[in-house]
């Protein structure tokens, strides 16, 4: 099923934070954690430019740490203060939608 790109936009945004606050992570770990979860449509191309608006809003912020398998330096991000505001307020928002939205949905399958 596909998903329009604004609305990935605004669930990936929240997601990312989401992964993040829970503990100092990496992108290609980030990308793994959102297909495991069966988020859809993730390519390896749609995380980074997420991770560097995040990274501009002050939500997050990254430090570049030797990789454990000998391999070349990851930048390792955590949440800020401000990002776990902003986690806050998408948690928040996306309660307030989703109740809504399946308040919808189920008037709409009672009808038929």
């Amino acid at each position: 099923m596909s998903v329009s790109n604004q609305m990935m936009k605004g669930l990936l945004d929240g997601a990312i934070l989401g992964l993040i606050a829970q503990g100092e992570t990496y992108g290609y770990e980030i990308l793994d954690k959102l297909k495991s979860q069966q988020f859809p449509e993730i390519s390896d191309g749609s995380i980074y430019p997420v991770l560097l608006r995040l990274s501009k809003k002050r939500y997050i912020t990254s430090i570049s740490k030797k990789s454990n398998t000998g391999g070349p330096q990851r930048k390792y991000y955590s949440i800020t203060t401000e990002g776990k505001e902003e986690l806050s307020n998408f948690i928040h928002k996306w309660n307030y939608l989703n109740n809504g939205m399946n308040n919808l949905m189920r008037s709409v399958y009672d009808v038929k």
